[in-house]
């Protein structure tokens, strides 16, 4: 099986950094598909597999586009695609539309009404549509080589992961992190995953729920090993110290901070340069504008919210194409909830709070 690999934004960088990105790229589709014969030209990428492989390019960031396609030299191209469309009489209407690369004696235009006048030779019950056909055969010619196919499926986009350093994602397994976890990948980044474990404030399901969401962005990147670190001890003793003050209000924030250190040292130990968090901007309590100051003041280094403009709808919608939703819905609820969690948290109170704790 031969695939035509297109890619994006890689394309748009510098000779150096291009070159570099394109072997990372490689390098990852590796990983992702398994053994494969390479070849590289500029602005695309030839793979030769023994087998369809579409669902795994479909999970390799910096892959915008790929087609199955069939190879033929120029002098062969009019019995191919005349064979081509032999094979796949299942339409009524079609169009061809071609690309060239390199030096020709006709245009892109000239050889789409050539082949589009022999496959009616060939094939009189069919009909011209070039604006909504039943079946589109592409072609691409490159000097004397020529591609032949008939679909062009959507991979992932972005760029390849890797090519931008290490974050530390912190991941419940709900909706919301994964979503923002995915979005790092897909802008390049190796990802650290990390969870704090809430028991006895949650079941045993939430372990469950987060090591299967795990396992569907491992697809996406192969290095996805999951932290997991007790959180539930920590945030016994604060529960206890803020009842007696009359203070449970501010339970998620001191939680969310507590998190927010763990991760920041873990960062530390892998070279991260960040924690990605899937807070939405007023989505629930702590995700107010006044909560996401003062619980980002936890750490001295970046926090990255992909997620902070979308609405629930949008996340839900991305989780479901990515893959999470059916394992985030798991109910892992946690039990340490304020009944009436604060939404304008004051971050000298705050500081004073951690001080006596």
């Amino acid at each position: 099986m031969l695939y035509l690999i297109r890619y994006s934004e890689v394309f748009l960088k510098s000779e150096v950094v291009r070159r570099r990105w394109v072997k990372k790229l490689v390098e990852n589709i590796k990983r992702i598909v398994g053994e494969g014969n390479f070849r590289l030209e500029r602005g695309r990428i030839w793979l030769i597999t023994d087998y369809r492989v579409d669902e795994k390019l479909k999970k390799v960031f910096g892959i915008v586009s790929f087609s199955p396609c069939i190879h033929c030299n120029l002098n062969e191209l009019d019995d191919y695609v005349l064979n081509f469309c032999k094979d796949r009489l299942n339409f009524k209407t079609f169009a061809v539309r071609v690309k060239r690369v390199g030096e020709h004696d006709f245009t892109s235009k000239d050889m789409e009404k050539r082949l589009g006048s022999l496959i009616l030779q060939k094939f009189p019950h069919l009909k011209v549509n070039l604006e909504k056909p039943d079946k589109t055969i592409y072609v691409e010619i490159r000097g004397n080589d020529c591609y032949i196919f008939d679909e062009v499926i959507k991979g992932a986009g972005g760029i390849p992961v890797g090519v931008e350093g290490k974050v530390v994602s912190l991941i419940s397994g709900g909706i919301d992190s994964p979503v923002a976890t995915w979005l790092m990948m897909k802008r390049g980044c190796k990802i650290i995953p990390l969870y704090l474990d809430i028991r006895p404030f949650t079941s045993d399901k939430a372990i469950e729920r987060v090591e299967k969401v795990a396992d569907v962005l491992k697809e996406y990147y192969p290095d996805f090993e999951l932290i997991i670190r007790d959180h539930g001890k920590f945030l016994k003793e604060v529960k206890e110290y803020l009842k007696s003050r009359n203070l449970e209000s501010y339970t998620c924030i001191l939680c969310k901070r507590r998190m927010l250190k763990v991760a920041e040292e873990i960062a530390k130990d892998f070279n991260a340069k960040g924690i990605v968090t899937g807070d939405s901007l007023g989505q629930v309590a702590s995700q107010t504008l006044d909560n996401l100051y003062v619980i980002s003041q936890a750490c001295s280094i970046p926090i990255y919210r992909p997620l902070i403009g979308f609405d629930k709808m949008e996340v839900e919608n991305l989780a479901r194409a990515i893959g999470t939703y059916q394992y985030s819905i798991i109910p892992a609820e946690c039990k340490a909830l304020p009944k009436r969690p604060i939404t304008r948290a004051k971050l000298s109170k705050v500081l004073e709070i951690e001080e006596k704790l």
